[in-house]
């Protein structure tokens, strides 16, 4: 049985809703986190929310010292730490590719010289790019990389080769992936080198690609962070959530209390070992719906404002089929969207939030990256 599980990134908005879950198992939980300004904000302090039980260490998990301190022992690691985002990897890319790749490698090769029992790496969605679409024919078949010109002309939909429109269907582990962005490659580096180094030393691995995650302690002044968020930030300032494209791309919203599940159940469950799981909700909502659906669950009268712009890395449908994840760990979403949207409203009236939408927006259009 676990005993002691590190949580790298553990400090933030899933990793500690998963210490959360784990205390209440009886699990004790060592937490190594930077308290990186974008997510934590100035001043690096304990967050309010953490549970007193946990163990908070301080440190990069690219320090090679202060990974190896976290380590001992603990029986089990769950790998969150990253910095998030598809637009600012674009541009903050050595930053990215250091913590995410970089900062995963020290970890494995502090493993390498002392192995846990398991180790659950966080991966993303972002690595399928487009996901699976169906033709008229009823062939599943792999959305093709929309080009520029096509979305210069505001034509947002993918079609087949003949033109004819495709159907978006759930997106399973199997889909071969398709990495538009810096953030994607540097999740996708995140599981392969898991999962190569795990197999190796005899540790047991799992990969778990989280779809759009979202609930309480997600850091609303961070405009990189999960579109939810970002909503919810532009409305606490009485400003429109801004939508790009025509609003009508689906995604997958996952509960955060789902995540946090689904990790501790990867934790104890061997039938995974060396494999990667979709965590969704397997339920697909257009991003326009999600703006409404936030402001109505806050009591906000504000419509979202549909830019018609487009950024470069971005996708146009992409939802998890998560009957792998079912299987393997019985991981069943319970959290309905609409339960889920009233409890991140309620959160929210005791929360305030820098709006720094329009200027990251802005900073993406100089660089070419939002048109």
């Amino acid at each position: 049985m676990t005993e002691r599980v590190l949580i790298t990134g553990g400090a933030g908005f899933i990793g500690s809703h998963l210490a959360d879950n784990l205390l209440r198992r009886g699990v004790r939980v060592r937490v190594l986190d930077n308290l990186d300004p974008q997510v934590h904000g100035d001043g690096r302090r304990r967050p309010r929310y953490l549970a007193r039980d946990v163990e908070l260490l301080v440190g990069d998990v690219r320090d090679a010292a202060r990974v190896a301190e976290a380590l001992q022992g603990c029986d089990a690691v769950v790998h969150l730490a990253a910095k998030v985002g598809v637009g600012q990897s674009m541009y903050r890319i050595e930053e990215y590719t250091s913590v995410n790749a970089a900062g995963t490698a020290v970890l494995l090769e502090a493993l390498s010289r002392r192995p846990v029992g398991r180790l659950v790496v966080a991966s993303s969605m972002s690595v399928y790019g487009e996901g699976l679409y169906r033709r008229g024919d009823g062939q599943v078949v792999e959305g093709r990389r929309r080009t520029l010109e096509q979305l210069r002309r505001g034509f947002w939909e993918l079609s087949d080769q003949d033109g004819a429109p495709l159907v978006p269907e759930a997106t399973p582990e199997t889909k071969a992936p398709c990495l538009e962005s810096v953030y994607a490659l540097g999740k996708y580096d995140q599981e392969r080198m898991s999962l190569l180094v795990g197999q190796a030393y005899g540790i047991p691995t799992v990969a778990l690609r989280f779809f759009n995650v979202y609930g309480p302690r997600q850091a609303l002044s961070n405009p990189y962070t999960g579109v939810l968020a970002i909503f919810a930030a532009r409305l606490l300032n009485g400003n429109a959530p801004l939508v790009f494209e025509d609003g009508e791309q689906r995604r997958d919203f996952v509960s955060v209390h789902d995540v946090a599940e689904a990790c501790a159940q990867a934790l104890t469950s061997s039938s995974v070992d060396f494999d990667v799981l979709n965590i969704g909700s397997g339920e697909a909502h257009s991003v326009r719906e999600v703006a409404e659906r936030v402001a109505k669950a806050c009591g906000r009268r504000i419509a979202p404002e549909v830019t018609r712009q487009y950024r470069v890395g971005d996708i146009r449908h992409c939802f998890a089929d998560v009957s792998r994840a079912r299987e393997r760990i019985g991981y069943t979403p319970r959290v309905s969207f609409d339960q889920g949207l009233a409890e991140l409203a309620t959160w929210l009236e005791g929360q305030t939030a820098k709006d720094s939408v329009v200027e990251a927006r802005a900073e993406l259009q100089a660089r070419g990256l939002a048109l």
